[in-house]
């Protein structure tokens, strides 16, 4: 079985699944799922109740270079409405520089996602139009699924990657650092 096989068997039937039809709906420029939902799912699902680890919000990461914020607020009220006890975190990765700044403006949902904290956190998931799932994966699967945290190549010597990486050591000792 490929990774990408063994990424959507771990994730269906979860809230993600569920989650990733409603965002859908939404029609969101170049969107994905992405971030510690995922992660934390799939680890949940390999390591088991000694995980601490739940979902704390939803990362939704899209594109759009004409985008403003009140598309994000709209995105997340809508989501918000259909699931009131999940929180969500909408961003238009165009607009990324205006919102973090002293950072470099992102050319794509992908390009923002690839310079996320960590490798295992650089994974996305969606729906196409006929409801297939596909994936980005900048890093593959291996990390996500080893449990290993490793940061990405923009975050080596992030210290925020490395208290990140401590938080989640304590809530789930089965992760190894890289």
């Amino acid at each position: 079985m490929n990774s990408n096989t063994r990424l959507q068997m771990i994730l269906a039937d979860t809230l993600i699944d569920t989650v990733l039809t409603a965002i859908a709906q939404l029609n969101l420029p170049n969107w994905w799922l992405a971030g510690g939902a995922v992660r934390n799912t799939v680890w949940a699902s390999i390591f088991g109740n000694g995980c601490g680890l739940g979902i704390k919000d939803f990362d939704i990461a899209f594109f759009d270079i004409e985008g403003n914020r009140s598309q994000e607020l709209a995105a997340k009220a809508t989501l918000t409405e259909q699931f009131p006890d999940d929180e969500f975190d909408v961003k238009n990765q165009a607009s990324f520089a205006r919102w973090r700044l002293g950072s470099r403006p992102y050319i794509s949902t992908e390009d923002g996602i690839t310079n996320w904290l960590h490798t295992a956190t650089a994974v996305g998931v969606r729906l196409d139009a006929q409801g297939e799932w596909q994936f980005f994966t900048p890093y593959g699967l291996d990390d996500l699924f080893d449990g290993i945290i490793r940061p990405t190549p923009a975050h080596t010597h992030n210290l925020n990657a490395h208290n990140k990486a401590s938080g989640f050591l304590q809530k789930c000792p089965y992760l190894r650092l890289a």
